[in-house]
């Protein structure tokens, strides 16, 4: 099977600062590929450069064979649209109802009808089981209500890899569980690539089919593999004691 993401030889610098270094990475169609690491080990970092947010300093991005560092102007745009995000707030706008949120991505970048993008916007609401939240604004939900909204409005565009940045920020143990329940229920029934940034370990351990850790101090990636393989890598005290809970 080929790669969906590629990340090659990708090392990033700011302000003469090394935050990461030589990351080699390869996900595959339909997988849920998780980045985990302690606090400032440049897992967010790594994230937002396989989304175009930022440029390496050195290395390639290739999403679909298409070399997204490269790649500019409408071509870009085009890679571009193969990502739906879930940021660590959500991302919804606080004056819009949930409807307008979701049908804010359509209306820009789509010429559908207006019937037809109402179809989308419930059945995207269904699909993160908030049907009849359409005309809800942000502000009256949960916070777990407004992550799921705000995965339906990652999903407007139908992308090929959906991506989250901290799924479980702010959320208690319970509902935590049950946004990661949709995650696993949206990556079967969808079959759509997933890329996750946490350190909730409870989290990483029910979702993941592959994960890499980073470590601050190597600045790269110093293990692959599975949850369970993970946790049980008793020939690296630092990964052995991060998926075991134990001090560092």
């Amino acid at each position: 099977m080929y790669p969906i993401v590629q990340v090659k030889n990708l090392s990033v610098v700011y302000d003469n600062q090394l935050i990461l270094k030589d990351i080699n990475i390869e996900i595959y169609p339909g997988e849920i590929f998780v980045i985990v690491g302690g606090s400032g080990c440049g897992k967010s970092t790594l994230l937002r450069q396989i989304i175009g947010l930022e440029t390496p300093t050195t290395g390639e991005i290739i999403i679909n064979g298409r070399n997204l560092t490269k790649a500019k102007d409408k071509e870009r745009n085009q890679i571009l649209k193969s990502f739906g995000v879930l940021f660590q707030s959500s991302g919804l706008i606080a004056s819009m109802t949930l409807y307008e949120n979701i049908e804010l991505p359509l209306k820009a970048y789509t010429k559908l009808s207006e019937e037809r993008i109402k179809q989308i916007v419930r059945f995207k609401l269904n699909l993160v089981q908030l049907s009849g939240y359409e005309e809800y604004l942000p502000s009256q939900l949960s916070g777990g209500m407004r992550k799921r909204a705000g995965i339906a409005r990652a999903l407007a565009l139908d992308p090929q890899i959906l991506c989250f940045d901290e799924p479980s920020s702010g959320l208690d143990p319970v509902t935590s569980a049950s946004l990661d329940e949709l995650i696993i229920n949206l990556n079967r029934m969808l079959g759509i690539t997933m890329i996750v940034v946490t350190h909730d370990l409870a989290s990483i351990m029910r979702i993941s089919h592959r994960v890499i850790m980073l470590d601050k101090s190597a600045k790269t990636i110093i293990a692959t593999g599975t949850p369970t393989e993970l946790a049980n890598r008793k020939d690296n005290v630092l990964v052995y004691n991060f998926f075991n809970r134990l001090p560092g």
